[in-house]
């Protein structure tokens, strides 16, 4: 199967541009290219999801909502495809997963700062290449219908997010936060700011939670390396949303100081929504020189 085209963003022009080149003796690759995907349901979307990986050939995936407990997630599969699985499971809905070409180490699974949280939205590890990175997967809670307890839910796991996000910064970590964020941070990352105006995933108490996570010094990714709105990475089953590209940007990855100045590369494999039995999501991937 041929490989996805390669997404060159117009902001990405004058950054310095890394080849990609065969693995060396220690079967690491340069840069390395870590991406995200929420997969729906990793065992509906197996196929795509092999399909996916083939032809991306990403070092390092993490994946969210993959609707499967521990036990019953396609390990076989994936690691004949070449890839370490970690998985962080919760039967019939949420779960997170990391998959990796190179070692990983230091896995750690849940978000802190709540004992009594039993979602499985949070999975992080050390990926070991020339140098090391830690890559924490998450998918933040949807919070709708809002005002109401699920956004509370929402907002409290934002501030321990928050608390996450600015112990990798104190520690001065190579680090990055991918995943489902559930949050619209600007106008431009929907087709139409006024269908979203009273959504859990867009109301100002959301954005302005997103705000406090980056400006501890965070880089947005795809925004580093392009401006122009329209750029999506979910759109909806209903209403003719794939067909209209009536998106929204949701997925996120988001680097430390010392992963930014590493960012060769971004964008998203937007071409996989048309296929058969598609995520609702596609994969946003950042290459980084590591």
């Amino acid at each position: 199967m041929a490989r996805l085209p390669r997404i060159t963003l117009p902001g990405l022009q004058g950054r310095r541009a890394l080849p990609r080149v065969a693995p060396n003796r220690a079967g690491i690759r340069h840069p390395m290219k870590i991406a995200s995907f929420n997969i729906n349901g990793v065992k509906a979307r197996l196929p795509a999801l092999l399909d996916w990986l083939k032809e991306a050939a990403p070092d390092v995936v993490v994946l969210q909502e993959i609707k499967s407990v521990d036990e019953a997630f396609p390990r076989t599969e994936i690691e004949d495809a070449g890839y370490q699985v970690e998985t962080h499971g919760q039967k019939s809905f949420n779960g997170v997963a990391i998959l990796s070409r190179l070692p990983l180490e230091d896995v750690s699974r849940g978000l802190p700062g709540d004992e009594g949280d039993e979602q499985a939205r949070w999975i992080e590890a050390t990926v070991v290449g020339r140098e090391a990175i830690r890559v924490c997967g998450l998918y933040l809670p949807n919070g709708n219908p809002a005002p109401g307890p699920k956004y509370d839910y929402k907002l409290g796991w934002m501030e321990r997010l928050r608390a996450r996000a600015e112990a990798l910064i104190a520690g001065e970590d190579c680090a990055l936060l991918a995943g489902d964020y559930n949050v619209i941070p600007q106008p431009e990352d929907c087709h139409d700011p006024a269908v979203w105006k009273d959504d859990a995933l867009f109301l100002p108490e959301t954005r302005a939670a997103f705000r406090r996570i980056t400006n501890l010094g965070y880089t947005d990714a795809l925004r580093s390396v392009e401006a122009r709105g329209g750029i999506y990475t979910f759109w909806d089953y209903q209403a003719g949303a794939w067909p209209k590209d009536n998106g929204i940007r949701i997925d996120h990855v988001l680097l430390t100081p010392q992963a930014a100045d590493r960012l060769v590369g971004c964008g998203i494999d937007k071409e996989i929504r048309g296929r058969e039995k598609p995520s609702d999501h596609v994969p946003i991937w950042v290459e980084l020189d590591l």
